[in-house]
């Protein structure tokens, strides 16, 4: 069961800079949904998910993820086109403008956490400038029970306000859109975009850090399910090769979709507490989980519906990236915790646009090794 504790009281935020905001604080899925309505800011579909178009970006933008160098990121960061520097100064003053941004409006606030192990779990605070980036929030990160919450501490803190716009040549960034993250003050700092895979790939990132550098754990952009005798398999693969589709299995239980970590005690655990899957073409007879996962709690993305609110999944109109989002539980075959042991099948998804791979091959030790580092598709 999805736990829906709403804690009743407020928080302030003056710590963080957000003053005299209207906190709407650990808020149920159910009023956030009803909120998003309300606002006009979403529909709810015929099957009671949530419909919401994210705006002028569809997908995260790359060029504009920024990570502050400074004295624990400078010398372990490969810095490059992917991983661009900022400085830390101009952070703080973006920082700065964002909180300023965020005062005096209603911000939703929600204490999450991640890595379902608890020997690795992360608590994050998260706050919105929506309501619906709130519920993904809910979706995505792993929920406290009101136990844990009693003595909730967070460690990393996500201000996202997708209204606030950059300005550039003041502020440092590419364009008006930024996702940065900060090390030092365990901040992840989003902006311009309402896109919300901004967010869960945001704290994906930080794990990307944490991790291998102070955890020696492998982080993995992969799904994973175990079958009957526990055997465990992973999916590795880039966006739309078919992580989330291939580990939905019904004959399996599902560890998790997109993001897990494999640690040197012979385990795997999800960091996540939900699916995000893409639902361009789907059907209930190609992948019946996610087609039945679609129902209240759920957040359609960028999708086309008709005046009676069915969704037309062939219809890319918006975008080709059509997305929902759901905690875990909407999928009825469940690994609970969301742990596993060693891997004993591990698959590497391709979209081979090109045809110059076979359709199933059997690797070598130095095969696997060189595809894992291409990490190819087309």
């Amino acid at each position: 069961m999805v736990d829906h504790t709403q804690i009743t009281k407020s928080i302030s935020l003056e710590q963080y800079g957000i003053e005299n905001a209207k906190v709407q604080y650990q808020l149920s899925p159910e009023e956030l949904h009803k909120i998003t309505i309300e606002k006009g800011q979403g529909l709810e579909s015929s099957t009671g998910a949530l419909a919401v178009n994210t705006g002028e970006f569809t997908g995260r933008s790359p060029k504009d993820r920024f990570i502050v160098k400074d004295d624990i990121t400078k010398d372990r960061i490969w810095w490059g086109n992917i991983n661009i520097p900022f400085d830390s100064d101009k952070f703080d003053k973006l920082y700065n403008k964002v909180v300023a941004y965020l005062s005096n409006k209603e911000v939703f606030v929600r204490e999450s956490y991640v890595c379902a192990d608890e020997n690795y779990k992360l608590n994050i605070r998260v706050i919105n400038e929506l309501p619906w980036s709130n519920m993904f929030a809910y979706n995505m990160f792993l929920r406290p029970t009101e136990e844990e919450l009693k003595g909730f501490s967070p460690e990393w803190l996500i201000v996202n306000a997708p209204g606030f716009m950059a300005i550039p040549e003041e502020d440092g960034t590419r364009q008006h859109n930024f996702a940065i993250l900060d090390f030092t003050k365990k901040i992840a700092l989003i902006g311009g975009t309402g896109y919300t895979g901004e967010i869960k790939k945001g704290i994906f990132s930080a794990l990307n850090f944490i991790l291998p550098v102070f955890k020696n754990t492998l982080p993995m952009h992969c799904s994973a399910n175990v079958g009957e005798n526990e055997d465990t398999a992973i999916f590795f693969g880039l966006s739309g090769t078919g992580k989330t589709t291939l580990s939905a299995d019904p004959q399996r239980r599902l560890i998790g979709d997109d993001e897990h970590g494999w640690t040197n005690e012979n385990t795997i655990f999800n960091f996540e507490g939900g699916c995000y899957a893409k639902v361009i073409d789907l059907s209930s007879e190609k992948e019946p989980d996610i087609f039945n996962a679609i129902k209240p709690g759920a957040i359609l993305e960028n999708v086309i519906m008709n005046d009676a609110g069915e969704v037309d999944f062939e219809d890319t109109s918006i975008t080709q990236n059509t997305r929902v989002s759901y905690p875990i539980e909407h999928i009825e075959n469940i690994q609970v915790p969301s742990i596993g042991k060693n891997p004993k099948n591990i698959f590497f998804l391709t979209a081979d646009a090109f045809g110059v791979l076979p359709p199933i091959s059997k690797l070598t030790p130095g095969q696997a090794a060189y595809h894992f580092i291409s990490g190819y598709t087309a």
